[in-house]
């Protein structure tokens, strides 16, 4: 049975990279988009990553609540498919910093590090604030059902 245990071990592990691979491939593809649709004029703030970068860490928030506090059992490639991979895939720190040194490059110094604090406040704050909001609306709605 221990050769077992290992096989199933190894063909979860397969799983987990198939899903955040899969997902990490959406999640980038919509990133891209997202850059493609609204692009950022060199020496520009980078509107668009500062949007898709909060946007994605308020849904990691919401996510983030749902599967460790939403009351109802969750797959477990779940959390991996969407949040490791969808919305890793979308948030892009990589980005981000490319953003910080081309604004830097332009000459743009206090934008670029007023962009570097917003972004980081910004995506703080999109997490806290979700994740509070998720947790009293849905959560507490899911334990007063319950309690009912």
């Amino acid at each position: 049975m221990p050769g077992q245990r290992a096989e199933t071990a190894g063909h979860r592990l397969w799983q987990v990279l198939a899903v955040i691979a899969a997902g990490g491939a959406a999640g980038a593809t919509a990133r891209y988009g997202a850059g493609r649709l609204w692009p950022t004029a060199d020496g520009a703030f980078p509107w668009t990553t500062f949007v898709v970068n909060v946007v994605g860490c308020g849904l990691i928030g919401v996510l983030m609540v749902l599967v460790s506090e939403g009351g109802r059992p969750v797959h477990p490639l779940v959390r991996p498919f969407l949040g490791v991979g969808v919305l890793g895939g979308f948030t892009t720190f990589s980005t981000y910093t490319l953003d910080f040194l081309r604004l830097v490059r332009h000459g743009e110094a206090p934008a670029a590090f007023g962009y570097a604090a917003v972004t980081l406040v910004g995506a703080l704050a999109a997490v806290w604030l979700t994740a509070t909001v998720t947790r009293r609306t849905v959560v507490r709605g899911v334990a007063r059902g319950a309690a009912s």
